[in-house]
């Protein structure tokens, strides 16, 4: 009972993260996009929206379980691209917080990578798209 009420914590934290994150976008999809446009990305608006969805598409997974450890693979793949790309070196001298949050990007991959693994649990999960296994 432990590790399932464990995995469904974790499940819904992630949703959480990405529900927050897709809110944000979706409350100020124009400063989104000048923040991606300041990364030097072009089509910052087009790419604003294209995470929005992808954020609730991956939300979706998380609280669901469909397509569970497929979600939680491009989720990891996601958030170490905008570690680099948002934290990365380049800005470390600007501001030392931005090493701290670049490193947990990789602490939040390391969790993505590990749900990814074990799957979605066996409590309120939809498990299509489960039927293969990473290896």
């Amino acid at each position: 009972m432990g590790k399932a009420i464990a995995i469904l914590i974790a499940r819904l934290i992630y949703a959480a993260v990405f529900i927050m994150a897709l809110s944000f976008k979706f409350m100020d999809m124009q400063a989104t996009a000048t923040y991606i446009a300041a990364a030097g990305f072009p089509f910052a608006t087009l790419l604003a929206w294209v995470a929005a969805f992808f954020e609730l598409g991956l939300a979706l997974a998380f609280l669901t379980g469909l397509f569970f450890s497929q979600a939680s693979l491009l989720a990891g793949i996601y958030v170490i691209f905008l570690a680099g790309a948002f934290h990365g070196p380049g800005r470390w001298s600007a501001s030392k917080a931005e090493f701290g949050f670049f490193i947990d990007h990789f602490t939040f991959m390391a969790g993505l990578l590990f749900a990814a693994v074990h799957g979605p649990g066996d409590v309120l999960v939809a498990k299509i798209g489960e039927d293969r296994q990473i290896a």
